[in-house]
C-alpha cells in the first residue's frame, strides 16, 4: 500500500486507498471495509503500464473536495488518469513531455512523482514529473510547464501546495534520475507566489554545504496553519521544520531511518 486518502470534510466516511500493483480501493464506512475500482483495474491501458523505479505503484490520490465524483491519480509509471463520473477513466497527460522513451509525448506513460492542489481551487493541480514541473488549470485536461527557467533542475519528487495561498507551492528539487541528490550539495526548497511563472530559493537554517540528501515524494509536506508549517524529512534520517511558509526551518530530528513518509495532524 502506497497510499491512505481521506475524501475530505465533504465525504468524512470515504477512505481511498492506492497500492502496488497499481490499484485503486475505496472505503465508505471510513476504512471498516474497502472494494476495488473496477473501472481503473480493468482500463485498456493497464497491460501496457510499466513500473517506475518503486514499481508500478499507485501512489497519489487527488479527490475533489467539494465531494464530487471526480477523482485523479498519479501511477508510476503510467501518468496521470483522472475520472470525471466515478466510473470512466481516462489517461490526462497532454503537454507532459517525457524524454526518456520513443514517442515524448505519449498519451501514458509519464512517470508522474507527485500531484497536488489547494481545496479552494480544486480545478488548479500542480505537478512534479520525473522530469518537468507542471500545472494544470481544468483538473489534468492539459498541462503546462511551469519553472524550466528559474529551477537548478526540474526533477524531484514532491511538489506541495500552501493550503492558505492557491498560487504557492513548493519543490524540492535533486540533480537529476542519474544523481537523485540536492543540486550543489546544498538543500534548498524553492517556493512560487504566482502559480509557477518564477520560483525562489528558500535556505535559511537548511544546510548549505555537503548536503548530499534525498527527499522522496511523500517526505515533504504542510500542515493546515497559517503561516503554513512546512516539514521535511531525508533519506538519510533528518527531519526539518519550518513555522513560517519556509522563510526560516530548524532540524527536529537526525539519525532516524530513511524517511520515506511525513504527516502532520493539527490538534485543538
Amino acid at each position: 500500500m502506497w497510499q491512505l486518502q481521506p475524501a475530505g470534510a465533504a465525504q468524512p466516511d470515504v477512505v481511498y486507498a492506492g497500492v502496488e500493483p497499481a490499484a485503486l480501493f475505496r472505503s465508505d464506512d471510513g476504512g471498516q471495509s474497502f472494494r476495488l475500482d473496477e473501472g481503473l483495474w480493468d482500463h485498456p491501458h493497464r497491460t501496457q503500464w510499466e513500473p517506475g523505479g518503486g514499481g508500478l505503484c499507485l501512489h497519489t490520490i487527488v479527490p475533489d473536495p467539494n465531494g464530487t465524483d471526480r477523482l485523479g491519480v498519479a501511477i508510476s509509471a503510467a501518468g496521470f488518469y483522472r475520472t470525471l463520473d466515478g466510473s470512466t477513466w481516462e489517461a490526462a497527460n497532454a503537454g507532459i513531455s517525457a524524454p526518456f522513451l520513443p514517442e515524448p509525448t505519449p498519451e501514458f506513460g509519464q512517470c508522474v512523482h507527485k500531484v497536488d492542489r489547494h481545496p479552494a481551487q480544486p480545478d488548479t493541480l500542480f505537478l512534479q514529473h520525473h522530469w518537468g514541473v507542471y500545472r494544470s488549470d481544468d483538473f489534468g485536461g492539459q498541462w503546462e510547464e511551469i519553472g524550466a527557467d528559474s529551477l537548478p533542475s526540474t526533477f524531484g519528487f514532491p511538489i506541495v501546495v500552501d493550503p492558505n495561498r492557491p498560487d504557492v507551492a513548493y519543490v524540492l528539487p535533486l540533480t537529476s534520475d542519474e544523481f537523485r541528490c540536492t543540486p550543489d550539495a546544498r538543500l534548498r526548497v524553492y517556493r512560487t507566489a504566482d502559480g509557477g511563472a518564477s520560483w525562489e530559493a528558500l535556505t535559511d537554517g537548511l544546510p548549505q554545504e555537503n548536503a548530499w540528501i534525498t527527499v522522496l515524494r511523500d517526505g515533504f509536506v504542510a500542515d493546515t496553519l497559517d503561516p503554513a508549517g512546512l516539514y521535511v524529512g531525508t533519506r538519510t534520517g533528518e527531519v526539518f521544520a519550518s513555522a513560517d511558509a519556509g522563510e526560516s526551518w530548524r532540524e527536529l530530528a537526525r539519525h532516524l531511518p530513511p524517511v520515506l513518509c511525513v504527516k502532520t495532524a493539527v490538534l485543538s
